[in-house]
């Protein structure tokens, strides 16, 4: 006789996903002593950072930025390396969920695949693929902008007979990669991340190339425990989150103050070769104000850029294939990678780089990769796919959560996506957004986006349970007009003159449409906060 099938369990949140912006929201809610459960279908925390372990996988954004910025987590906790690998963040996160007893509230391989809004209950009824089932008064998709992997149609993959992997899918125990042939099929992040490293123990590598990456220095560096700790004291580190939220992209820098034609060619270069020293984005994020915008200085940068490449690879075909004399698109409106020894690496006499708008693949083989135009099958015992996501708002759109329409988010967003500030839907009542389209997301340092966006959240809940409701959703004048800033401050930068994931262009078939908020940190705050501020004047509520 079978048992009796117990009640739905019912939350007063549900978070999904367990990366940073889940950790600063529950953190939050539980201090108002709500009942809040994390579902992360991995079998640790660390969102993205679980998944990411292919080889060189790392942070591109400076310590002590990319924490949460609470003092009691940072205070006894140091990363060892100036941008953080893998293995020092799945640690990072081992210490939050320890310092804030999180595990209690967070259940692993758990894998949310549905939720309908039940208008009775004012309340989401979820639904996990081991048949869990939970009803949860708001809900709050923490999914990140990189969650669902991409892969393109390659004829004959299938034939192929030796091992294939996703870099966002890379097995957990590693790839034996030294003495292989090995084939890399694109130069994202992680496909330079990949290279750098595979190209150090392969037997041979071949890089297969549509575009160049628009690399830059990382200078990574060791960090020095006794240092860190005199930065701790002397409130450097303090002093480095509070700047964080004034910065157009939430790190600790901002654009050079002036214009590029406001300077001489020498003043202009020597702010050049400065931002280079000093690594990281700096090149890209703290150059002249106009770079992103003025089309003729944004080819003084990109120039510049070439020259400094072009100065650490040797092999003449190979540089001008990194960096050609007729820029592929502006400089900066694709992210760039950062890089330490990449350029050096790919000039070494065993590595290829395949041009595929020249000589594009035809079909795998059993044996490797055949090019269309010369018919040369590439010998390959591996290939790496690092062909990157169906970014920003893929993760929400492969779930299967219903409206009061009826209508799924996939449905709802064909058109279109359609948020107020990245952070919720008409017709899906009481959901939450974090890290997602329509925010600054990919435009900001992630840490500094989600923590704003928790505060906000934490505070919209407390604001609806003091004044007793129980429902709240955008209201269409309000999305209407996000949309339109959202557009507007893509439309006058340099970012539409490129086919990237930052619009969806990467996605066969998909809208192209700006997928971020461009328009900078600080006015994003300002609008967000000022919204709670109005009597949610934005919002349409009901008790």
């Amino acid at each position: 006789m079978g048992s009796m099938s117990e009640p739905v369990r019912e939350l007063d949140v549900l978070i999904v996903g367990a990366g940073f912006g889940a950790f600063a929201l529950l953190h939050r809610l539980r201090k108002q002593g709500l009942k809040v459960k994390v579902f992360e279908r991995a079998a640790s925390s660390g969102g993205v950072w679980y998944w990411n372990t292919y080889p060189g996988a790392r942070v591109d954004t400076d310590a002590p930025v990319y924490q949460l910025y609470d003092q009691e987590l940072w205070e006894d906790f140091t990363f060892k390396e100036r941008y953080p690998g893998q293995q020092d963040l799945k640690r990072y996160f081992a210490h939050v969920e320890g310092k804030w007893d999180l595990a209690k509230d967070i259940e692993y391989n758990k894998c949310v695949e549905g939720a309908k809004f039940d208008e009775s209950r004012h309340q989401w009824l979820v639904e996990c693929t081991d048949g869990t089932e939970v009803y949860t008064r708001w809900f709050v998709p923490a999914l990140g902008f990189a969650s669902k992997p991409y892969v393109p149609y390659l004829k004959g993959l299938s034939d192929f007979k030796g091992q294939v992997y996703h870099t966002a899918k890379w097995p957990q125990w590693g790839v034996k990669l030294a003495g292989k042939r090995i084939a890399v099929i694109g130069t994202g992040a992680s496909g330079i991340q990949c290279i750098q490293e595979c190209g150090k123990v392969a037997k041979h590598l071949t890089i297969f190339q549509r575009t160049p990456n628009y690399c830059l220095p990382m200078n990574q560096s060791l960090l020095n425990e006794e240092d860190e700790q005199k930065k701790k004291k002397s409130g450097a580190y303090q002093a480095a989150f509070d700047q964080s939220y004034t910065t157009f992209t939430g790190f600790t820098f901002d654009f050079y103050p002036k214009n590029t034609f406001d300077e001489t060619r020498e003043e202009r270069e020597a702010l050049y070769q400065k931002l280079l020293d000093q690594g990281g984005f700096r090149f890209w994020l703290a150059s002249y104000k106009d770079m992103l915008f003025n089309p003729e200085a944004n080819k003084v940068a990109y120039d510049f850029w070439r020259k400094w490449v072009h100065g650490r690879v040797e092999d003449a075909a190979k540089a001008e294939l990194l960096a050609p004399a007729k820029a592929p698109h502006p400089f900066g409106v694709k992210r760039p990678c950062l890089e330490q020894d990449f350029y050096e690496v790919v000039d070494r006499p065993n590595i290829d780089i395949i041009d595929l708008n020249v000589t594009p693949i035809l079909e795998f083989t059993e044996t490797g990769i055949r090019t269309s135009a010369d018919g040369l099958v590439h010998e390959a015992d591996i290939v790496i796919l690092a062909t990157g996501f169906d970014a920003v708002t893929g993760g929400l759109t492969s779930i299967d959560i219903e409206g009061t329409d009826g209508k799924t988010v996939k449905e709802t967003w064909a058109e279109g996506t359609r948020t107020n500030f990245g952070i919720a839907l008409s017709k899906f009542p009481n959901m939450f957004l974090l890290y997602g389209p329509q925010s600054p997301t990919a435009f900001a340092n992630g840490p500094t986006c989600t923590q704003v966006q928790a505060d906000f959240v934490d505070k919209l809940i407390k604001n609806l349970r003091k004044q007793g409701s129980t429902r709240i959703e955008p209201t269409e004048a309000s999305i209407d007009r996000w949309v339109s800033m959202v557009r507007e401050a893509w439309d006058v930068s340099l970012f539409p003159q490129a086919k990237s994931w930052y619009q969806g262009a990467n996605i066969p078939g998909r809208k192209v449409e700006p997928l971020n908020w461009t328009g900078g940190l600080p006015p994003y705050i300002e609008m967000i906060n000022k919204s709670l501020e109005n009597g949610l004047e934005d919002w349409a509520t009901a008790h």
